[in-house]
């Protein structure tokens, strides 16, 4: 499997379950190129590796409404769920790469915690951004929401930021 295929599926296959950023047992065996059977069965061998924050077993209902937004949800006999299927958080991931050693598996959780790390830098930025706005839109009210207020802020914000040769 090559790098770009990958990180392009990365981002995509990362859900957010009980607050909690993870990635599901059949997502994981189709990166590591395993069955999601082998893979339950070598985490159930090395259960103690994988604590409550590490892993957990989706409900039912967890595991139908993943399957809806997935778009993977099939009606058609034999396509129920027989096994509710694990998440695993970021450390349970790390934990995986202890127990799956095939080279595939360790190039895939490179990736993979790499794509953990762009997301929560995505994030940091969305919430500095969502700070910033708050506080303009505060600043705007209080100054009677004119527009031409609002630009003269932006282009104040923008002047603060620049780094290197300023023209004049």
């Amino acid at each position: 499997m090559s790098k770009d295929l990958i990180t392009g599926n990365l981002e995509n296959r990362i859900y957010t379950i009980r607050g909690q950023k993870v990635m599901l047992d059949s997502d994981l065996a189709e990166l590591y190129q395993i069955e999601t059977k082998t893979l339950k069965r070598s985490v159930k061998r090395n259960i103690d590796r994988f604590p409550a924050d590490f892993m957990f077993e989706l409900t039912k209902e967890e595991a139908e409404n993943s399957r809806c937004q997935n778009g993977t949800l099939k009606t058609r006999q034999g396509y129920n769920i027989k096994y509710l299927p694990y998440a695993f958080t970021e450390q349970g991931l790390a934990m995986l790469s202890g127990i799956l050693n095939s080279p595939v598996a360790i190039k895939v959780n490179i990736e993979i915690m790499r794509a953990f790390v762009r997301m929560r830098a995505i994030a940091a930025i969305h919430g500095e951004f969502s700070v910033r706005l708050a506080e303009l839109e505060k600043t705007v009210k209080t100054q009677g929401g004119s527009i031409d207020f609002i630009l003269d802020l932006i282009d104040r914000e923008l002047k603060k930021k620049r780094i290197g040769f300023k023209p004049k």
